[in-house]
């Protein structure tokens, strides 16, 4: 697999860039946990000028928090993800079998099936490892986009963010 061959990066949010886990507070005021390495990988990604999209059924305003946070762009209360990155794909011109997509899920099985590269945690679901073309063996929420851009693309990090 080469980053040359991937014109854009689409995540899920649950279970991908979090643990899986959610906090509530007293309030009812939902927290989740991500990993700031993960953060360090969507400026790699950023520098060597790669898109990188948050694709959520969550409607959460914590996805967009995060979304902000880490400057990339974020489609969430999607209701049916494949024909979200149909739609994405055919506005901003990607073809389909170059966009890599990272999930954990069932809800994103048939998102899965339908790009050209598909990555899944190494706590995914056993259907989802089933369809998955790379099985990380960081789990969700613990530094997945890291492991994958440095282990599996093999990215420099030292390079790319001197760029």
């Amino acid at each position: 697999m080469n980053i040359d061959d991937i014109e854009a990066f689409v995540f899920d949010f649950d279970g991908v860039l979090t643990d899986n886990l959610v906090y509530v507070n007293q309030h009812g005021e939902e927290m989740v946990s991500c990993s700031r390495a993960d953060g360090l990988a969507f400026d790699v990604l950023r520098n060597l000028e790669k898109p990188a999209y948050i694709l959520s059924t969550e409607k959460n305003l914590v996805v967009s928090a995060r979304a902000k946070k880490l400057k990339i762009k974020v489609i969430q209360g999607a209701t049916n993800k494949s024909e979200e990155l149909k739609y994405l794909a055919s506005k901003e011109g990607y073809n389909i079998e170059k966009v890599l997509y990272v999930g954990n899920d069932l809800n994103d099985y048939h998102v899965m099936k339908l790009c050209g590269t598909s990555v899944c945690p190494a706590d995914g679901h056993s259907e989802i490892k089933k369809i998955s073309d790379v099985v990380l063996k960081t789990r969700g929420g613990k530094g997945v986009v890291r492991e994958l851009l440095e282990d599996v693309l093999c990215l420099d990090f030292l390079k790319c963010l001197n760029n």
